[in-house]
């Protein structure tokens, strides 16, 4: 009878959440136990790095932004 208990706290807990006008939301993320998860990492970082390089735009803002913190004390 423990898990009677168990589930009515939950749906307790659950039916605060709601009337505090939250909802459940379920997402998937990748498996990180997968063998060729960290394989995956650095092939989409390097996408990401090589796109980043070719935009001209973009290293002209990261290049104005590094030096407006020029003289910034921490």
């Amino acid at each position: 009878m423990a898990s009677g208990n168990i589930n009515s706290r939950v749906q307790k807990h659950r039916d605060a959440l709601r009337m505090a006008g939250l909802r459940p939301v379920q997402i998937w993320v990748p498996d990180t136990r997968r063998p060729n998860f960290a394989e995956e990492c650095r092939r989409q970082s390097q996408l990401a790095a090589n796109a980043d390089k070719a935009d001209a735009d973009l290293q002209h803002l990261l290049g104005d932004a590094l030096s407006d913190i020029e003289g910034w004390t921490s």
